[in-house]
């Protein structure tokens, strides 16, 4: 059995809250230790539990596998190491626990859709444990209050990081009870507030890189790392928009003038590892962009090594893209040898097979032009954002309008922490035929390094 670095006093000061109070809110900074703690308390409080079916739910059965049952090598599994089994029961997903009063039964359950509710139905739950809770659908959120009021003992515990002050969790659901604890102070609501600092397990060194990649003006060191409930407002990129230069590069760091046969060629000093194209398709006075972004050391370092695109049209014409990208692909494979992937926005599919058929019909790869994987768009400015404090994500000098977009792209009033689609001067179309450069290997991208 693995054991888990010594509690923070605000850690233990929660612990023992959790023993008296029916309603258990964890919230603060990443890396603040909160799924741990959940998961200590969560498991001791199982052992003599008169309750036999108990609930551990996530935004999906994975990311309770993830924060619960496996949490880093501490969660579930682990502390009921040799007196547990994963299985089913009524269908659903669950984890057959030896206690010290007998067997009981921990269901598995996603909560972050509408309908989820329904799959925890039917049974009255001793204890709930709901990770990031504020990801979850409320319908979800309120079935759990529903199936533990006979419980008992009753136990509900969330996790979460930090989102908008207005949030709906804070509104709907936060305040309500925050409210009825003021008023009684025996109401049985326990809040606990954690940073990275609550957790001891992160040495000093890795303390100092964790930090490094946070620029200390932003919405996301705000919320990760001092847990605070955040808006997400003005320019994204402030850094960016102040100053470009710390982030540029230009052409002598990756490429080499030589004479062949006379004449002068341009050749790579640094092999990439991939280079992929992303398109996002213009129209209604919008800009079809091409981008293309070289990875070096495999997924560790990015260059953005060319822009292009046609003019801004009312309409997109299919024949005027595929002139303009034929242009564009031949050009980066003439400079830079090789493009692996080209990735347009999957929504068009019409203009997919029209780039398809003009690169087959130009002689050039075609096999690798397929639309791009999408993932939520609010993602998008935070990796984007940690890619430049880490310095692994440089753009070339020449990539005016790319770099114009970033240094303009501005938070939406109306939706907190997705970037505004005005597209004032294009921005988006650049942002967007970027970012489609980036999202298939996504996942493949360590933001801590």
């Amino acid at each position: 059995m693995n054991i888990q670095a010594p509690f923070s006093k605000r850690q233990e000061a929660y612990l023992y809250r959790c023993m008296e109070n029916w309603f258990n809110v964890a919230e603060g900074g990443k890396r603040g230790g909160k799924n741990v703690l959940q998961t200590l308390i969560f498991c001791m409080l199982l052992e003599t539990h008169k309750n036999k079916i108990h609930l551990v739910a996530g935004v999906s059965i994975a990311t309770a596998k993830l924060n619960i049952l496996d949490c880093d090598g501490y969660g579930l599994l682990n502390y009921f190491e040799g007196r547990c089994r994963e299985g089913k029961y009524q269908n659903r997903d669950c984890v057959y626990v030896g206690t010290k009063t007998g067997e009981k039964i921990v269901l598995i359950s996603g909560g972050g859709k509408d309908g989820d509710e329904k799959l925890i139905k039917g049974n009255t739950y001793g204890m709930a444990y709901v990770t990031e809770a504020n990801e979850c659908h409320p319908k979800f959120l309120k079935e759990v209050f529903d199936r533990t009021l006979s419980s008992a003992d009753r136990k509900v515990f969330h996790d979460l990081n930090p989102k908008e002050e207005e949030h709906w969790y804070y509104t709907d659901i936060l305040r309500f009870h925050e409210k009825q604890q003021e008023e009684d102070s025996h109401y049985g609501y326990n809040y606990g507030h954690f940073t990275i600092a609550d957790n001891y397990s992160v040495s000093d060194n890795k303390l100092r890189s964790i930090l490094a990649t946070y620029d200390k003006e932003t919405v996301w060191y705000r919320r990760d790392i001092r847990g605070d409930r955040a808006v997400a407002e003005g320019i994204i990129f402030r850094r960016f928009a102040n100053n470009n230069e710390p982030y540029l590069y230009d052409d002598a760091e990756l490429l080499e003038e030589y004479i062949e046969q006379g004449e002068t060629k341009v050749r790579l000093k640094k092999k990439p590892f991939k280079i992929v194209i992303g398109i996002d398709f213009g129209g209604n006075e919008s800009k079809t962009t091409f981008v293309a972004t070289g990875y070096f050391n495999r997924y560790h370092d990015f260059r953005v090594l060319e822009e292009g695109g046609p003019p801004p049209t009312s309409d997109i014409d299919a024949d005027i893209i595929c002139v303009e990208f034929i242009k564009f692909y031949k050009l980066v494979l003439e400079k830079y040898g090789r493009v692996d992937w080209i990735f347009p926005d999957s929504a068009a599919t019409t203009m997919i097979n029209s780039l398809i058929s003009a690169a087959k019909k130009a002689g050039l790869p075609w096999r690798n032009i397929k639309g791009c994987r999408k993932n939520a768009v609010e993602e998008r400015p935070r990796t984007v954002d940690l890619l430049f404090n880490t310095s692994r994500l440089k753009i070339n000098r020449r990539c005016v309008n790319l770099r114009k977009a970033i240094g303009s792209l501005r938070w939406d009033e109306k939706e907190p922490n997705r970037p505004e689609d005005k597209n004032i001067g294009n921005c988006n179309d650049w942002w967007d035929g970027f970012c489609y450069t980036l999202l298939d290997f996504i996942e493949y991208i360590d933001l801590d390094r």
